[in-house]
């Protein structure tokens, strides 16, 4: 057996593709999605939060924001998950049944809150001091004053980074299999990995993968094009205009002064 025979039933093996491609597609797919999409907007929010307990100029509420930023960007993601998925399994059992899929979305949004939560904090502190002190003085509140005029330009800012973490959450979606997930419940990196198991090949795993690229990829490079009209704007093309114009208007209103290539003599007209 040559190499590429079997490169070429080790990863791309159609028929184990074929096999396998309605189950990513009804289960892998969608349960991947929602995964994503619930633990991103639990963590944006928490994220939010954190970031205004970071910035804010009381102690009591900067110092558990900084605890609780570090504690989860420092641990690994699947540490986190596991940690979460088995200490409290028995508290998600009296509430969703023996299902770990609400407590890997949990996990997954308090991973992301802790980077989220940078993200907007960088975005709120970017945004000039004078504002805020424009604000006051027309006298609104410090609450009035970052609700509708700093957070809104703080979070514009970094909506490419944001973007970002949401793609990072995307693959880290991979790693709830960890908690023993129900057949329904698989997500992309389950479903892929059963049918590798089954087949006895790695080829539904590269068809994962795939699925995996099509979600992300396009998504980079969205940001990367929103990240450049937000640095640069908006520019609209126009024709340059020639300064003949400008010297035909003045041939039209004085001759003399276009023709002798100066200003023409002034004449007066004395009343008779």
């Amino acid at each position: 057996m040559s190499l590429f025979e079997m490169l070429h039933r080790t990863f791309f093996d159609f028929n184990s593709m074929a096999e396998v491609l309605p189950q990513l597609l009804k289960v892998g797919l969608m349960n991947t999605l929602i995964i994503s999409i619930a633990a991103t907007l639990l963590g944006t929010t928490l994220g939010l939060i954190l970031a205004l307990m970071g910035i804010s100029p009381t102690r009591w509420l900067r110092v558990p924001s900084r605890v609780y930023t570090d504690l989860f960007r420092g641990l690994p993601s699947i540490l986190t998950i596991l940690l979460i998925g088995q200490g409290l399994a028995r508290y998600s059992y009296e509430l969703f049944g023996p299902s770990p899929y609400p407590l890997g979305i949990f996990a997954l949004s308090l991973i992301a809150s802790a980077y989220m939560g940078e993200i907007f904090r960088a975005g709120i502190q970017s945004v000039e001091k004078g504002q805020l002190e424009a604000c006051r003085a027309l006298g609104m509140s410090y609450g009035h004053a970052m609700r509708l005029v700093i957070v809104p330009q703080g979070i514009r800012r970094v909506l490419p980074a944001l973007v970002n973490q949401f793609i990072a959450i995307i693959k880290d979606s991979s790693l709830v299999y960890l908690l023993g997930l129900m057949v329904n419940e698989r997500e992309l990196f389950r479903v892929g990995q059963d049918a590798a198991v089954l087949t006895g090949n790695l080829s539904p795993l590269m068809l994962a993968g795939l699925f995996y690229l099509i979600i992300t990829v396009p998504m980079t490079h969205l940001v990367n094009y929103v990240d450049q009209r937000f640095r640069t704007g908006r520019r609209k093309m126009t024709r340059p205009v020639s300064s003949l114009k400008e010297v035909d208007e003045l041939q039209k209103l004085n001759p003399r002064t276009v023709a002798t290539g100066g200003s023409a003599p002034l004449t007066t007209e004395r009343g008779q």
